[in-house]
């Protein structure tokens, strides 16, 4: 414990010899050192253990060397090693070296992202940033980027932008009147759009009942046959990249539509809008310049950590008056200030690791790390395809869709697979059918970890049925 009279004291002198920052660095490198090989989902014991840590408010301080040492013995064993290679759940991105050893480096400095004023070289590369990205993934010259902590923000700025665009056309002024007796507005979506964008909707005031839905293919792409007669009133939400079946939506034909018809169109690329970086992929994104704004996570494919999401919007003055807050104290500049494209005013320096996996990157490696996601991804379905696994969707990005011969062997095997430790994959249903959903997006994936996993599928598939014939019996 540390007497709160010389607590002061302590904390300097811990900041001064940066022993805390050694003990941090030296189980970091523990951590690191077996994250590749150690357990994808940690075991039951290692969750039970965490019990330690639900404890009252302590009344007094106590020693940080201690806090530390606690939480490294107790919690890092009870992490998922999504930084590893066998990690295929959620789109859950890894994080590349030279990103997280930058964001180590920006979390010392400690920097808020709202003003010039406040960090001047965080506006510095938010302004880098937004040139590489707008350039990398062929967006419209001029395109505005906000960088916020994931697509679900990233969706709501787009589409609040695209909101109060539409309405100030027709003469109306969200900011000064609300929405109460506005024009009402249409929203157009496909039939298997991601639910943060009806989260979006709904806390835009653009609640489901007046959502018009647009049917899909067997792979989940909007139908351009399906969609209604388009007009200046409509909010059109295309995707890129089918959260099940990596499919994307024909942004040509419903971009040429919407923009004949004066519609904003948004684009909801979470994990596929990296596409228009592949060598092999790009096609995939034809049309998609179309659009009016766009989101993406870079700690998805990318694999830049937690949390970096980034809304792009073609019109940056309709983006600034979505976003806009003012104030006597609040200090602009002519240089970029970065609270003018996000929701928040104080936020983290999340530029920084973007910064650092696009410069170790480069334009070559960015299209080579797709690449390299979407081709395990393949390999991955072929595998599994020749062990008698069922394979429901056309792999073309990083997703891939697998089924045993019944449900009840599906949810079985997905269940062993993740009890296994082996691989982690999630669960979901596909067409009314139970899937084992496979999302390959670390850049530390390696052919042997798909083959090691292919055989955590087959084993967990024959401890299923061994598991049905017993009960059966």
């Amino acid at each position: 414990m540390v007497k709160t009279g010389t607590l002061q004291e302590a904390m300097l002198h811990q900041a001064r010899t940066h022993e805390l920052l050694e003990q941090a660095k030296s189980c970091a490198y523990a951590y690191a050192d077996t994250v590749f090989d150690r357990r994808v989902f940690p075991s039951d014991e290692a969750i039970r253990a965490l019990d330690v840590l639900d404890e009252p408010l302590p009344e007094t301080p106590g020693d940080p060397a201690q806090i530390l040492t606690l939480l490294h013995e107790c919690g890092s064993p009870a992490t998922v090693a999504q930084t590893g290679g066998r990690y295929f759940g959620f789109v859950n991105g890894s994080s590349l070296p030279a990103a997280l050893a930058a964001k180590w480096l920006s979390d010392v400095w400690d920097q808020n992202a709202a003003l010039f004023v406040i960090s001047p070289v965080t506006a510095r590369l938010e302004t880098v940033c937004e040139k590489w990205l707008v350039d990398l993934l062929n967006l419209p010259a001029g395109t505005a980027a906000g960088f916020v902590s994931g697509t679900s923000t990233a969706t709501l700025c787009g589409l609040a932008a695209g909101r109060n665009e539409l309405l100030k056309r027709m003469g109306w002024d969200v900011n000064a009147k609300g929405l109460f007796g506005a024009p009402e507005l249409r929203v157009v979506v496909s039939a298997q759009a991601h639910a943060t964008v009806f989260k979006a909707l709904a806390l835009l005031g653009l609640g489901r009942e007046r959502v018009e839905t647009v049917p899909v293919d067997g792979q989940g792409r909007m139908m351009p046959g399906g969609l209604p007669a388009l007009d200046d009133r409509c909010l059109v939400i295309a995707q890129a990249g089918n959260v099940h079946s990596g499919a994307f939506d024909p942004f040509e034909e419903i971009g040429g539509r919407a923009r004949s018809a004066g519609s904003w169109v948004h684009i909801d690329g979470a994990f596929g809008l990296w596409a228009a970086a592949s060598r092999t992929r790009k096609a995939l994104m034809d049309g998609s310049g179309l659009a009016d704004s766009w989101s993406v996570d870079a700690h998805k494919t990318l694999n830049v950590p937690y949390d970096c999401g980034i809304i792009f919007c073609r019109d940056r003055g309709a983006l600034v008056a979505a976003m806009q807050a003012s104030g006597s104290y609040i200090h602009f500049s002519d240089k970029r200030d970065g609270m003018l494209y996000t929701p928040e005013m104080s936020r983290r320096a999340r530029v920084v690791e973007l910064w650092a996996a696009l410069k170790s990157l480069g334009r070559e490696g960015v299209g080579e790390l797709v690449d390299r996601l979407c081709g395990h991804a393949g390999r991955f379905a072929g595998r599994l395809r020749e062990e008698g696994f069922r394979i429901l969707n056309d792999v073309v990005f990083n997703q891939a869709l697998a089924a045993c011969d019944t449900p009840e062997l599906t949810k079985g095997t997905l269940d062993n697979i993740q009890r296994s430790g082996e691989c982690w994959c999630g669960g979901s249903v596909w067409n009314g059918e139970p899937v084992i959903r496979i999302s390959v997006c670390s850049w530390a994936t390696t052919p042997a970890d798909v083959e090691r996993s292919v055989s955590a599928f087959v084993q967990a598939r024959g401890k299923a049925a061994s598991a049905a014939e017993n009960s059966g019996s």
